[in-house]
């Protein structure tokens, strides 16, 4: 119980212990047992103490802060890694496109001379050109000559004094401002332009084209028109067989209404706007199943990302993402298989609708068969009669035309042959333009590429030194901050030794100065004399010592004492249920606040 807080009233006691302290005390009334309290070194190891607390503190701080860099810069590095995948994958994509953008537009041709669609694209191609050049050369252009010009300014100011005037400099930061509150003007008119283009692609009503893709899944057909159309011979059959559609359409209607019940409930992007939920979704597209820490990855990324949002919404708005992807992949699914069972069914319906037919015709075959057995016996011997008399005169016919036949075979062999001859010059001549434009295209093309090449390692090796400087200036501003903070601590070094100099003049000024007087301190006090003047008298009411303690009435008055002599007599003083109750009683009075410790163990 002491160890758990000093000021826990102590019962554990012994008599042998009460009869040491009172001989010590008694013992120390006349000795020089008991030396003053030391209240400097006390002070020290309290201040030393405290001073260690506080390094171990900022140790702990120190780690915890270490720690958590590590981890930031953990996760840092593996959404490097993530988007390292990505962004070639994205480049790739792009290039893709605007491949496939300018095939498209050099494979179009006009149709005609009316045909002005063609040209009309093509100017507006080279207006939106010469646009985005003099949009460059308005904004971008005075960018790059201001920043050229500061560069000069700067390294003329390394190697001479500042004897430029003042003037000159107020005309500076004009420009410089002029340039940037230009800059402002033109990013909120770009703003402006892609809100009106945002929303007018949004008045095109896409939405219900998109939504009509997935409603067109469930347009089923109910019966088919093999079925109705047919003329099945009997009637019991086919309407068993328009039953089972029936049934089969009822059975799947009522699980794709429900699916769509669920899907109408909730919004196609969830609640969300449309550009937050498309950065959600391409967001969780980035990171794969196959990347380790996966969700963990993406969670922090979202997180990033709307940083305005708390993790619980992240997680609902996933979990709604997760429900609809899954509702219209149910969707699909059953769609598929009403599909599937309405083919085997219509299948099935098919053959058997067959085989009722062709039962039905083998019966009537087989009554007409023994009535027409005669008529066809008489009209075959006709027929045989007949075809005897014009195969006599067939072959007299096939001589004479064979005979012409052939002079026009070998006239029509010599004609195709002088044509074939003609006919291969062509192509041959053909076959070499072809070869000379597909040569002289793959050259433009070539040519393009290396120009995009180019011009891409420029920007890049533009934006590598712009995060240079970027990355310069942060290490600058804090080795500044760092000079600054210093700074301040040796400020209030000097502050606080100041203050322990005027509180040791002070200390000199207030102390006090006496004579050293042996026989003075040796001697007897003028109260000590009269007390051994009176020392006689009160020799027999007086007790055989003094005992500087608590008297019995205080000792009993503690309830801490009453309660611990109950558990004593019951038996529980050793249990922990005891320990329990003796450390929830508090003391009739409180303790003194300098017997109070502040240091923390």
């Amino acid at each position: 119980m002491s160890g758990r807080d000093p000021h826990t009233f102590i019962t554990n006691y012994r008599a042998e212990d009460v009869e040491k302290l009172t001989l010590r005390m008694k013992n120390g009334l006349g000795s020089s047992k008991y030396r003053p309290a030391e209240y400097k070194k006390l002070q020290a190891i309290v201040d030393a103490k405290r001073l260690e607390s506080d390094l171990i503190g900022q140790k702990v701080q120190k780690t915890r802060c270490a720690a958590k860099a590590t981890k930031e810069s953990s996760i840092l590095r593996q959404h490097r890694q993530v988007w390292s995948r990505e962004c070639p994958r994205l480049q790739k994509a792009e290039e893709r496109a605007e491949n496939d953008i300018h095939d498209f537009l050099e494979q179009i041709r006009p149709n005609g001379g009316t045909d002005t669609a063609i040209f009309t694209l093509t100017d507006y191609g080279l207006d939106l050109k010469r646009e985005r050049e003099a949009f460059r050369v308005a904004t971008v252009e005075p960018v790059h000559q201001l920043k050229d010009d500061l560069c000069f300014r700067l390294g003329e100011l390394k190697h001479q004094h500042l004897t430029a005037p003042r003037s000159h400099w107020e005309q500076v930061i004009q420009q410089i401002n002029f340039v940037k509150v230009q800059q402002d003007d033109i990013n909120a008119k770009l703003h402006a332009e892609y809100l009106a283009l945002d929303e007018e692609i949004i008045g095109l009503s896409l939405e219900e084209y998109i939504t009509s893709t997935s409603n067109d899944l469930v347009n089923v057909e109910t019966i088919p028109e093999e079925v109705l159309d047919s003329d099945c011979p009997y009637p019991e059959l086919k309407d068993s067989l328009i039953q089972a559609f029936h049934s089969l359409s009822e059975r799947y209607q009522k699980r794709v209404q429900s699916l769509q019940e669920q899907l109408q409930r909730t919004d196609r992007l969830c609640g969300w706007c449309a550009d937050d939920h498309q950065r959600f979704q391409f967001t969780l597209s980035q990171y794969t199943h196959d990347i380790p820490n996966h969700r963990a990855l993406y969670m922090d990324m979202l997180q990033r990302l709307f940083p305005e949002k708390t993790r619980q919404e992240l997680m609902e708005h996933e979990r709604a993402w997760d429900w609809q992807r899954f509702t219209q992949t149910q969707l699909r699914v059953v769609t598929q298989q009403w599909q599937r069972d309405q083919e085997e069914l219509l299948a099935r319906a098919l053959v058997t609708m067959q085989e009722a037919r062709h039962a039905h015709q083998e019966e009537l075959e087989l009554h007409r068969g023994r009535q027409h057995q005669q008529d066809i016996c008489s009209h075959l011997r006709e027929e045989l009669r007949q075809w005897r008399a014009q195969q006599e005169e067939v072959a007299k016919l096939e001589a004479v035309i064979a005979a012409r036949q052939q002079a026009e075979e070998e006239a029509r062999v010599k004609r195709e042959q002088e044509k074939e001859m003609a006919i291969r010059s062509q192509q041959k001549e053909k076959v070499r333009q072809f070869y000379l434009k597909q040569k002289k295209r793959a050259e433009v093309l070539e040519q393009r590429d290396q120009e995009r090449l180019a011009n891409l390692r420029s920007i890049m090796e533009e934006q590598a030194r712009r995060d240079k400087e970027r990355v310069q200036f942060r290490a600058n501003m804090l080795q500044l901050r760092m000079e600054e903070r210093e700074a301040r601590e040796l400020e209030r070094q000097r502050e606080e030794e100041d203050r322990q100099n005027r509180l040791e003049v002070l200390r000199n000024q207030v102390g006090v100065v006496a004579e050293a007087d042996p026989e003075r301190m040796m001697a007897d006090t003028e109260a000590w004399r009269s007390r051994q003047l009176n020392v006689k008298e009160f020799e027999l009411q007086r007790p055989l010592y003094s005992i500087n303690t608590y008297t019995d009435s205080q000792i009993v008055s503690d309830p801490r004492v009453r309660v611990e002599q109950a558990l004593r007599e019951a038996g529980l003083h050793h249990t922990h249920y005891a320990k329990e109750v003796l450390s929830v009683i508090k003391p009739p009075k409180p303790p003194r606040r300098d017997t109070k410790s502040i240091l923390k163990f």
